[in-house]
């Protein structure tokens, strides 16, 4: 291994004068602290990165994988992003992330990597200095990936890896994706969602054609084994590099900001920027369609049209629903308060929960 550590050569390139922590006067060389970290809860992950950010002094490189998540970007409104029937239907976990960018699809077959640094503002936003690593690991087994666009890298123009970054004064955090060997097939269908649903102004992801790291490789091996190569070119570029272990107290205090924040509808979905959503559906009662007018996550205004038959004018369901979370389970508290056989002939509680996303 120490060969093709060797062989590499990004010492130069990379490393030196990189990582440096300005502290007073002389500059000062900051340790640069490497972690593999076991979780693969979603939630815990996303609250690991904000306490390496914010909570370790030292410059960190870690490597983590996430059980099926979507993560989105922090600007992003959550909702208008994932396909919710399909995230529902397979279990799939929706976190909002620190930093902005578009949503990304996790699973185990994706590797992901974090870098948090200290240094001088007008150096931090460098989307190609912390990529470098990667494609000098790929490149030297025999995968022609490269940098293009703002922040993706790509093997025969199909991105593998998307990438964003959190800047607060002089330390950034800067994430990455790596598809090794992920579920093509969940990735498409966790990210399709219908795009005349939602209106609003919040930044939308844009479809890309995507590629596994494993199709391109000329020796197939592993993700273990492409996780502890990259690891081993990390540690091997840093003189002062070294493993280290979350301790008991790390793990609380990561729990803590996974259970306050990252685990929470107010973070994930609440904290979404304002929308409007539109769409119809034809039931065995007629044709429905559903205008909402959503801020901050909650429902502020809501309209119910269609060719339906109804007993009771339905304006104190519209009425209900207002200042309700646009999510499942507080809609349907509201519904259930109601003989909705009284409001919507052949009209059910699951056919309007399915207009309502």
């Amino acid at each position: 291994m120490s060969v093709f550590l060797k062989n590499l050569n990004a010492r130069n390139s990379f490393a030196s004068g990189s990582f440096l922590k300005f502290v007073g006067n002389p500059l000062k060389q900051i340790t640069m602290l490497c972690i593999k970290h076991h979780s693969t809860d979603p939630y815990f992950n996303i609250a690991t990165d904000e306490f390496i950010f914010k909570h370790i002094e030292e410059d960190c490189f870690m490597l983590w994988r996430n059980d099926n998540a979507i993560i989105v970007g922090k600007h992003q409104n959550t909702i208008a992003e994932v396909n919710v029937d399909y995230v529902k239907e397979k279990g799939i976990k929706v976190v909002r992330r620190l930093s902005g960018g578009g949503a990304v699809y996790h699973d185990l077959g994706n590797l992901n990597f974090s870098f948090t640094r200290t240094g001088k503002n007008s150096e931090m936003i460098d989307f190609q200095r912390y990529t470098k690593p990667i494609l000098d690991v790929l490149q030297s087994l025999g995968v022609d990936a490269k940098f293009e666009g703002r922040n993706d890298l790509t093997i025969k123009g199909k991105k593998f890896s998307g990438n964003a970054e959190h800047l607060v004064k002089n330390k950034i955090l800067h994430h990455g994706t790596l598809l090794f060997s992920s579920d093509m097939k969940d990735i498409s269908g966790a990210l399709k969602v219908n795009p005349l649903k939602y209106k609003g102004r919040a930044m939308k992801s844009v479809p890309n054609r995507v590629t596994n790291i494993s199709d391109h490789l000329e020796e197939k091996i592993s993700l273990e084994e492409f996780t502890d190569r990259v690891m081993d070119h990390i540690t091997n570029m840093f003189e002062d590099a070294r493993m280290y272990e979350f301790t008991e107290e790390d793990l609380k205090k990561i729990q803590e900001i996974r259970d306050e924040k990252y685990s929470t509808w107010d973070w994930n979905f609440g904290y979404s920027p304002d929308y409007n959503f539109e769409q119809g559906l034809r039931t065995e009662g007629g044709t429905i369609e559903m205008h909402m007018n959503v801020s901050k996550g909650l429902i502020t205004d809501v309209k119910i049209h269609g060719d339906f038959f109804h007993i009771k004018d339905i304006e104190p369901i519209e009425k209900a629903l207002q200042n309700t979370k646009h999510e499942e389970a507080e809609i349907r508290k509201v519904l259930q308060q109601f003989n909705l056989n009284e409001y919507f002939n052949k009209v059910t509680e699951d056919d309007l929960i399915k207009i309502m996303f």
